[in-house]
């Protein structure tokens, strides 16, 4: 599933990274202590975080996550989101809680 098949699904707001919403996801993650996330998301994760600020986006470049979503319609703040789109990192908003969007993502997958 691509990342523009989960945002679609869930019905999220693309807030940034847009050039990147057709990476291939393969799993789900959900940390809000960055530097564990930095350790345990993996490459092609979606990555659920309620942290809006651009260490996010440095952790989702290295971690090769697939895209970062934001529960109960949290925004990327506006550094993050510039720093998002000149890396292409898909920054998805949510207006589901994390449990939610881990639910649905568990539905998706089968």
């Amino acid at each position: 599933m691509t990342v523009k098949e989960f945002a679609e699904k869930l019905s999220c707001k693309v807030c940034a990274g847009a050039q990147g919403m057709d990476k291939e996801i393969n799993g789900c993650y959900v940390c809000d202590l960055l530097s564990y996330a930095m350790s345990h998301a993996a490459e092609g994760n979606v990555w659920i975080t309620v942290q809006t600020n651009i260490n996010v986006i440095a952790v989702a470049v290295l971690t090769e996550v697939g895209c970062v979503v934001l529960p109960e319609g949290l925004t990327p703040d506006e550094i993050a989101a510039a720093k998002a789109e000149e890396e292409g990192v898909p920054v998805l908003s949510s207006k589901l809680t994390a449990y939610e969007i881990i639910t649905e993502f568990n539905h998706l997958i089968g």
